[in-house]
């Protein structure tokens, strides 16, 4: 499933890795606000991120790079501490922001996710408002303040 106005995998500014419908549409809407997240891949469970972010029998110069990663931890099939592992363990991949958007407020989660490289480790607000503003900053700064190597 694919939210913006996504093209091709290497045209990818967000991969969303949510398995919940219901933050996956608030994310989704808000990440739409921001100009700059105009491309938009969805996928509902680690497996599928997997598949998407390491394609079979695709080249190197042929798999997706996408400018952010926002990774849930609970997911079905593969957990989102697996699908990080293997984010930061493949060089082609290894400097995509990745940032863990989870509901997990429990520490061996968090100390789990910066030692395997995540970039930021962000709790999911339960308020709307709170969620939107925590969502778009995520944006702005990974997509337009941040500088990434080429």
């Amino acid at each position: 499933m694919s939210g913006g106005k996504t093209t091709a995998p290497g045209d990818v500014d967000i991969l969303l890795v949510e398995d919940n419908a219901n933050d996956m549409e608030l994310t989704l809407r808000v990440l739409r606000k921001i100009a700059t997240a105009s491309r938009i891949r969805v996928v509902r469970d680690g497996a599928e991120a997997l598949e998407f972010l390491f394609p079979p029998g695709a080249t190197a110069e042929a798999a997706p790079e996408p400018k952010m990663i926002l990774l849930d931890l609970k997911l079905p099939k593969v957990d989102g501490l697996e699908v990080l592992h293997r984010i930061k363990m493949d060089e082609r991949t290894r400097c995509i922001p990745t940032v863990v958007l989870t509901s997990s407020r429990e520490e061996r989660d968090l100390l789990r996710s910066y030692r395997l490289g995540a970039n930021s480790y962000v709790v999911k607000p339960v308020r709307f408002d709170e969620f939107e503003e925590a969502v778009s900053e995520l944006g702005l700064y990974w997509l337009q303040r941040n500088a990434l190597p080429t």
